[in-house]
């Protein structure tokens, strides 16, 4: 039922009929007002809300989704289960083709967050643009920014918990470590390069995940 109410309530007809996004399992809509935008060839179940593409096999039941902003899809897109999508009034989140973020993810959009094409971030994992309070220099009383940009680059990988921050910036082909938080702008270090630590750092240059080797199998095992 989530999934006709979700895509006859923000597709026209045309679009609404071909169901280009489907919801699997539980799911809240806290709000749904924002633009949903799909560019390029709209098709059957392209965005899966609660894709059952991991190893687990349970819902939680806690999926949640509020947007109020833009979002926008260029392409198929896959969101594991029990997963928290929060896009403000103000805010634009745009998803590249293959893009993905994996069981008990948090995505929070406050300002503008962009993940390239097969940008796959693992479980538990976490994307925020915002530090949420605002925080300032005791000394001097400046103010420090509450949101900043995120970009992630084509073909990134992400391990599971790793906590993606404001002002974060990664290069195409550019691999993260499990557990590590990432604040900076890492494109420096060109491109296929592994990055990892509490905050990343680069640890590693010339290696990346075998994306020749594994797109064709992606593709058929995500694209629905």
């Amino acid at each position: 039922m989530k999934t006709l109410y979700f895509n006859w309530k923000k597709f026209p007809f045309s679009i609404a009929k071909k169901l280009p996004v489907f919801f699997y399992g539980r799911v809240k809509f806290s709000s749904i007002k924002g633009e949903i935008i799909i560019q390029g060839n709209v098709k059957r179940g392209m965005i899966g809300f609660g894709q059952p593409y991991e190893m687990n096999t349970l819902h939680k039941g806690i999926a949640e989704v509020f947007i109020e902003g833009k979002m926008i899809f260029k392409g198929h897109v896959q969101f594991g289960k029990d997963y928290f999508v929060y896009v403000g009034e103000k805010a634009s989140c745009e998803l590249g083709h293959m893009s993905s973020l994996g069981s008990n993810g948090k995505l929070i959009c406050i300002e503008k967050i962009v993940l390239g094409d097969y940008c796959r971030i693992g479980s538990e994992s976490q994307i925020m643009d915002t530090n949420f309070h605002q925080m300032i220099d005791a000394l001097t009383g400046e103010r420090f920014p509450i949101t900043a940009p995120i970009s992630l680059g084509n073909y990134n990988y992400f391990g599971n918990r790793v906590s993606i921050m404001s002002k974060t910036q990664t290069p195409d082909y550019c691999t993260i470590a499990s557990n590590s938080l990432c604040n900076s702008d890492y494109s420096k270090g060109g491109t296929n390069i592994l990055i990892g630590g509490i905050p990343a750092k680069l640890i590693r240059k010339n290696i990346s995940r075998d994306w020749e080797g594994e797109r064709s199998a992606l593709d058929e095992i995500l694209i629905v």
